[in-house]
């Protein structure tokens, strides 16, 4: 089996052409996964790996992920994004010191009732986001 031909199906099965940069970035987000990464983390280690990709074409590369299906978006704050390799329905624990996201087991945080929704809207997600602080 070639080094990249797994990657290289999952691309294609989200309807995404493995570019060479699309390859490299993937590589990194999802042979060490799940994990919660930002773009500037993994820029750095595109940059470590000696892959030379700007920081725009990672950030164009998550969306475009995102937009696939491969990874999950989680939204901090404005200016911060996470983005996530397991992509099913968990919340998190947002460490406001470190920045750091950890998983919330499946089924552990729950919602118990729906707001009435705005006519003519549906519920498209629901992001459980739980900020800690060490005490």
């Amino acid at each position: 089996m070639r080094p990249y031909s797994q990657i290289i199906e999952q691309l294609r099965a989200a309807g995404l052409r493995p570019t060479r940069q699309r390859l490299a970035l993937a590589k990194l987000l999802f042979e060490n996964a799940p994990r919660h990464v930002t773009a500037e983390v993994l820029h750095v280690e595109a940059q470590a790996a000696s892959m030379p990709v700007s920081l725009a074409t990672v950030y164009n590369t998550l969306h475009q992920f995102t937009e696939a299906g491969l990874l999950k978006e989680i939204v901090i704050d404005p200016q911060r994004s996470h983005f996530d390799t397991t992509i099913s329905d968990h919340g998190h624990f947002y460490f406001e010191e470190t920045g750091h996201l950890q998983d919330i087991p499946s089924g552990e945080a729950t919602l118990t009732q729906m707001p009435v929704l705005p006519e003519g809207t549906k519920v498209k997600s629901v992001d459980v986001v739980v900020r800690v602080f060490n005490n």
